[in-house]
């Protein structure tokens, strides 16, 4: 059985009891980052052998992992934090473990953009996720206006190096919407801003860049907009 197993952001006390149960009943943990992976597991007093499973190894790794599963072996898919396969390694995973059928489930908690979207203010009926942005000018901006005229609420990850930059495309492309920015979800300084894209803009611009960032932008036509 593949198992992918969801993890906290940032807070430990948000892993699930069901979680934990998977973890410790599996015979391998394959880790995003075996380091991060090995503090989590040693925090809760569980001992398991882990394996790489990154973006720069997923068919190398893809394939021991199944060659496991078809030995009769339990694993557990983890990321760095929250969720696999949204905006982690994990998709491709999915897809041959189905193909080759493989029992797979899920044991869901944490994800960040929804966390975000929620306390964003902005609406939560209609979303698009549109995950990290490219990080050179010209083609943010390209993948930007694909949803110069989406209805939809907007969700973007960025790192903090280049969420200024974000905010700077995203005001040239939308205007000025209706924003949030959320940062360092879960943890002690947790942070979100709200306003305009050009506050938004502003605020960021004032402070040292700090924690994964969340940007939230209302669609195009919308009350919030």
């Amino acid at each position: 059985m593949l198992y992918l197993v969801a993890t906290p952001i940032g807070n430990l006390d948000d892993i699930t009891f069901r979680a934990l149960d998977v973890l410790r009943a599996v015979d391998v943990v394959a880790s995003e980052d075996t380091r991060k992976t090995g503090m989590l597991l040693k925090h809760f007093g569980i001992h398991k052998p882990q394996i790489a499973f990154q973006e720069h190894n997923e068919e190398k790794a893809g394939e021991h992992i199944m060659n496991l599963l078809a030995e009769g072996k339990s694993v557990a898919l983890v990321t760095e934090a929250g969720t696999p396969g949204i905006s982690d390694p994990g998709f491709t995973l999915v897809r041959r473990a189905i193909a080759a059928g493989e029992a797979i489930t899920m044991i869901p908690g944490p994800t960040a953009l929804i966390m975000a979207l929620v306390l964003s203010g902005l609406p939560v009926h209609s979303f698009t996720f549109r995950g990290f942005p490219p990080r050179k000018p010209g083609p943010r901006r390209r993948f930007l206006e694909v949803d110069r005229d989406s209805p939809h609420t907007l969700i973007f990850y960025e790192s903090p190096r280049r969420v200024q930059a974000l905010l700077r495309d995203a005001l040239a492309v939308y205007g000025d919407r209706q924003a949030a920015l959320a940062r360092e979800l879960t943890k002690v300084h947790e942070t979100i801003l709200r306003g305009k894209l050009s506050e938004l803009l502003a605020l960021v611009g004032q402070e040292a860049p700090r924690g994964e960032c969340v940007v939230v932008i209302a669609g195009a036509g919308t009350a919030a907009g």
